[in-house]
């Protein structure tokens, strides 16, 4: 937050804007210091990758008096999404669903349970009908017509395409329900799949097991600040959050470019901080915003990497509960520096370039330094001269 502070000390638009009105509604609204709300609004105008003139729009957007309508689905998972957001702090989970959004429908969070609950998303529909947002958490089973879940007496399948046919967005919160996440992973009993294949058409995909919920906030946010979703990627994920390789922001990235690398858990290079890639991680193969944003706000190095274990890929289908959790990654685009030895060398492939090169430079030293030695020794008074024959 240090960037943060100063800029927010140091700009005068930032200053203009922490003492209007706005900010002061706010203030009022979310119980936060001004300062404090002016460092989360700019925090979320910098993980969208919004230039700082939006963040006037931003604290407009979080002060207008009507709530947006969130409904939120739940199927299979193991709720660690909600668990997630739960831990989220800025603002707190209270803060947001009582001031920033209008959770009308969570069956984990809400008080009401079955038909007052099942009423309570019924009424929620009606009322902000084109307006609302339904959040999806966790994989659809669609196998024999998808009786393997059900709420309130409906099918997954039925419920989704009920809730998403009048919705202003669907998000699709987890790697359960951005494309089938572990319920899929093979032989996938259930035919678990992802929200946007159950609707046939695109959606917002948070993906992550679980995934951060300021991604999550973040999203919604840019929705009520500009009355639109955030830019894309093919795969439908905020590119805010998912538009780089975790292994570019990487805190052990240097190891990497230098050619150190941890071989076991516990060793000396796992001990000093080296890179993880030979123990499995696939941040070169991932993208997602964790080295940068952290999970629980708890300071640094709060993210699997950052505690000592590798990255197992669970934002990207096809890596995450897919790939065996050590195998190595595939380097999409960063390999290390080609002087030196690649990190896995392929068993009965021969040298390649690098340790061929290697291997001449070292016979090089060794030649010279031979013929170094000779050349001194030859010099010297004290060293024994050849035999001479006698005739």
């Amino acid at each position: 937050m240090g960037a943060i502070d100063f800029w927010l000390k140091n700009s005068r638009s930032a200053k203009s804007i922490e003492a209007s009105e706005a900010v002061g509604r706010a203030e009022a609204r979310y119980g936060m210091p001004r300062r404090e709300l002016m460092k989360f609004a700019t925090a979320l105008v910098a993980s969208m990758g919004l230039p700082t003139s939006a963040l006037g729009a931003v604290v407009n957007a979080m002060t207008q008096p009507r709530r947006p309508s969130v409904i939120w689905l739940q199927f299979q998972e193991c709720t660690g999404c909600t668990e997630s957001l739960l831990r989220s702090e800025h603002p707190t989970l209270d803060k947001l669903i009582l001031e920033m959004i209008s959770l009308d429908y969570h069956e984990t969070l809400s008080a009401a349970a079955g038909h007052q609950a099942e009423e309570m998303r019924l009424t929620a529909m009606k009322e902000n009908k084109g307006k609302y947002i339904l959040v999806v958490e966790g994989a659809i089973p669609v196998k024999d017509g998808g009786i393997y879940c059900k709420v309130g007496g409906k099918t997954a399948i039925e419920l989704v395409k009920e809730v998403a046919a009048d919705a202003a967005a669907v998000i699709s919160i987890g790697s359960c329900a951005s494309w089938g996440g572990m319920p899929s992973t093979s032989p996938n009993p259930t035919g678990a799949s992802s929200v946007g294949s159950v609707l046939g058409k695109p959606v917002v995909t948070i993906p992550g097991c679980p995934p951060n919920p300021y991604n999550f906030l973040s999203t919604v946010v840019h929705f009520l600040t500009f009355g639109a979703l955030p830019a894309l990627d093919e795969k439908g994920r905020p590119k805010f959050a998912y538009g780089r390789l975790i292994h570019e922001n990487c805190e052990r990235r240097a190891h990497f470019d230098a050619g150190r690398f941890a071989t076991q858990f516990g060793d000396e290079g796992h001990r000093q901080g080296w890179c993880l890639y030979k123990l499995g991680c696939k941040g070169p193969e991932t993208y997602a915003n964790c080295p940068s944003i952290l999970f629980g706000d708890v300071g640094t190095g709060s993210w699997p990497v950052g505690t000592g274990h590798p990255c197992i890929g669970c934002t990207e289908q096809g890596i995450g509960f897919t790939k065996p959790i050590h195998s190595l990654a595939e380097l999409k685009t960063v390999t290390p520096p080609v002087q030196f030895a690649r990190p896995a060398e392929e068993q009965g492939q021969g040298a390649t370039v690098a340790t061929a090169a290697c291997a001449a430079a070292i016979g090089g030293l060794v030649v010279g330094a031979g013929l170094k030695l000779g050349d001194t020794l030859g010099k010297r008074d004290d060293a024994p001269k050849p035999p001479t024959s006698k005739s």
